[in-house]
């Protein structure tokens, strides 16, 4: 059953004085999208009679198909705590579908629904903890944001050095105001950077707080005159923002990954699924790392894994596991970053490590060994291989992966393809200032 009925969501948008209400929906980037309507229209939104131009957002339907018809999910009804008292704005997390009922095959979070379905087929349901990292800068005097920042706090620092302080305890209210539960936060390595760690959840769940979270973070930050920005690498020298992704499979309600007697504390089920996201990885970063600049924080080495391998310990594995034993026992996937879309992220993750059980993929050995001063000789040798270098590189992978292709879907998979190669492309064509400091002098 689920948290809200219609009768519900009337009966407190009228106590609370709602006046509007957005619809939200994700496009195939993991961009928020809404259609905003007056309380007056409750019960049309709610009886899923809400359409809008499908044809106005990339990567959805050409103008000759352009209805799309939005399905607020009642559970993700939430009120915007930063919205003024009279007058409050309400918002629900769609789906969407084509004008005769059939689910719209572009839609994200459908896609993540499917993978989802087939877990529950096999009586299995998964468990995610997202840990959000991002960027508070300042703002210029035009309200454009920069990458400057005051402060030079580093990890784990307090005020007064950690600035961010107080903006990180508001999105944290914020949050839980909207009815999410936050588990930690703190300063992380980099001045200026955060990290927010929202609580252990059902996997579409997981994803819609994600979504949410990066809202509210967004405008919380404004509020304090600075910009939120869960770019993965807006500054060379530091470290980038990832959002590690914990995971766990409970079937019967049992920890499909604990088995106490095993030195791991792991059970074949987790040696399996590790091996199937390792088999997919390839494939999952063009998803996990979906821009240009993704690829900047996974090339730094700063502690942001750049090789397939799990460790039982290592932080700067593409897969680790965390000291957390019994129903809490999980893997810690670490390539991902805040600019994923985490519908379509959790999709491919979690159908990679399910087709590792079920296929049995055993994964290589574990490295506890620092990767960084592993020679290179040393990863061949133990058949150590690196995670794609470039967004193109990431993309070809994904277009040689039967099963990841699968997961997307025919629509979603071919239009971000393709919007990803023009993406290389044009990149190609820039010329940055590297270049002109490098060789306009010397050539």
């Amino acid at each position: 059953m689920g948290r809200y009925t219609k009768e519900d969501i009337f009966r407190i948008a009228q106590e609370e004085n709602v006046e509007f209400i957005r619809l939200q929906f994700i496009d195939m980037f993991g961009v928020l999208k809404n259609v905003a309507v007056t309380v007056s229209l409750l019960e049309k939104a709610l009886n899923n009679r809400i359409s809008f131009d499908g044809s106005a957002i990339e990567g959805f339907v050409g103008v000759e198909e352009s209805d799309l018809y939005l399905y607020p999910d009642l559970d993700t009804f939430a009120i915007f705590p930063w919205r003024p008292q009279q007058g409050r704005v309400a918002r629900f997390l769609c789906d969407i579908y084509y004008p005769d009922g059939r689910p719209f095959e572009g839609d994200s979070r459908r896609i993540l629904k499917n993978v989802l379905q087939r877990g529950r087929d096999e009586g299995c349901a998964f468990l995610i903890g997202p840990e959000c990292e991002f960027f508070l800068y300042h703002l210029d005097d035009s309200g454009r944001p920069t990458t400057l920042t005051h402060e030079e706090a580093g990890y784990f620092d307090v005020a007064p050095a950690d600035l961010g302080e107080n903006a990180r305890r508001d999105m944290i209210m914020t949050m839980e105001e909207m009815g999410y539960q936050v588990d930690a936060s703190h300063h992380e390595y980099a001045p200026g950077q955060h990290e927010i760690d929202l609580h252990y959840s059902e996997a579409l769940y997981a994803a819609d707080m994600i979504t949410t979270f990066r809202l509210a973070a967004r405008t919380v930050a404004k509020r304090h005159g600075l910009c939120a920005t869960f770019m993965p690498k807006p500054k060379s020298g530091v470290h980038g923002s990832g959002m590690h992704i914990n995971i766990s499979v409970v079937k019967d309600g049992v920890n499909l990954f604990e088995n106490a007697e095993d030195p791991n504390g792991l059970s074949r089920e987790a040696y399996w699924f590790i091996g199937g996201i390792m088999k997919h990885i390839p494939a999952i970063t063009a998803i996990a790392n979906p821009i240009i600049n993704s690829y900047k924080r996974l090339a730094s080495g700063y502690e942001a894994p750049q090789y397939i391998a799990w460790s039982s310990r290592n932080r700067s594995m593409l897969i680790r596991i965390p000291a957390t034993r019994g129903f809490n026992t999980r893997i810690e996937l670490r390539s991902p970053d805040s600019a994923a879309n985490p519908y379509l992220a959790l999709a491919m993750c979690l159908e990679a490590g399910m087709d590792g059980i079920r296929r049995r993929i055993d994964p290589p050995a574990a490295v506890e060994e620092n990767m960084a001063s592993m020679k290179e000789e040393e990863r061949r040798e133990r058949g150590i291989q690196r995670l794609p270098m470039t967004l193109a590189e990431a993309v070809s992978c994904l277009k040689e992966d039967a099963l990841m292709k699968e997961v997307l879907g025919e629509h979603i998979c071919g239009k971000l393809i393709a919007q990803k190669e023009e993406e290389w492309k044009t990149y190609q064509m820039q010329v940055s200032e590297w270049e002109i400091e490098q060789y306009l002098s010397r050539f």
